[in-house]
C-alpha cells in the first residue's frame, strides 16, 4: 500500500519495503572472512589428525598382556630349601606334562617345629590342584589332614602307582583330596580338579635325596 502526502507543496510517495521471511535468501560472506574460517578449520582438522596418528602408533607399539596367560612360579628354590631342612624324606612331582602350570609355592614352619610345603598347579583340565606336605600332626579336628581337606568327608580309597591313598570330598567347596601318610610326613593332594587329575599329580611324586656337601 502506498500513500501520497504533500510536503512543501509537492506530493511524496512512501512505500514500505517488501517483507522477507526468516531463512530466505543466501547469506553473503566476504572472501576475507571465508578465508579466515576455512584456514582455522583446516588447522584444527590437521591437529586432530596428527593426534590420532600419534595415539594409533602408541597403541600399535604398546605390548598388550594376554588375558589368558597363566602366571607361573619356579619352585626349585623352595624344594631345595625343604630338602635341606626337613627331617623327613621330601616328595616332589617329576615328569608332569608341561600343561601343568605351577602357580604358587611356599614353605611353612617355625624354628624347632614342623615344616611343610605348599605347591599349587593350574591343571590341564583348567582346575586347581595342590600338593600339601608337612611333618606336623596329621589327625585330629585341627590336624593337618582336616585343615588341608577343609574337613572333607571320607570318600573311599584310590590306588595310585601301587600305593593306597584315602579319598575325601567337600561338596560345598567342590574340593576333592587324596591323603597318604608316610613315616614322618603326610601328603595331601587336593583341589577342584577331578580325582583322575589328582591321581596324576600324586603318581608323579618322587622321593628327593638329601644333598651332601
Amino acid at each position: 500500500m502506498s500513500e501520497s502526502r504533500e510536503t512543501a507543496g509537492s506530493p511524496v510517495s512512501t512505500q514500505a519495503p517488501p517483507e522477507t521471511s526468516a531463512g530466505e535468501g543466501p547469506i553473503t560472506v566476504s572472501p576475507s572472512v571465508y578465508r579466515r574460517l576455512m584456514s582455522g578449520f583446516s588447522g584444527f582438522a590437521a591437529a586432530m589428525l596428527a593426534c590420532l596418528v600419534v595415539v594409533g602408533f602408541v597403541l600399535l607399539v604398546t605390548p598388550r598382556r594376554n588375558p589368558n596367560a597363566i602366571p607361573q612360579v619356579d619352585y626349585r628354590a623352595n624344594l631345595n630349601g625343604l630338602v635341606a631342612i626337613a627331617p623327613f624324606t621330601v616328595q616332589a612331582p617329576q615328569g608332569l606334562d608341561p600343561k601343568w602350570y605351577p602357580t604358587s609355592s611356599r614353605l611353612t614352619g617355625r624354628a624347632n617345629g614342623p615344616v611343610g610345603w605348599h605347591l599349587g598347579f593350574y591343571t590341564p583340565g583348567k582346575q586347581y590342584a595342590a600338593l600339601e606336605e608337612s611333618g606336623e600332626r596329621a589327625d585330629g579336628s585341627d590336624g593337618f589332614v582336616a585343615r588341608m581337606t577343609s574337613q572333607g568327608r571320607p570318600d573311599g580309597s584310590l590306588q595310585v602307582s601301587g600305593a593306597a591313598w584315602d579319598k575325601t570330598f567337600r561338596k560345598d567347596k567342590n574340593q576333592r583330596s587324596l591323603v597318604r601318610r608316610l613315616p614322618g610326613v603326610t601328603l595331601v593332594v587336593t583341589g577342584t580338579a577331578s580325582y583322575e587329575e589328582l591321581a596324576t599329580l600324586a603318581g608323579s611324586l618322587r622321593p628327593q635325596p638329601k644333598q651332601h656337601s
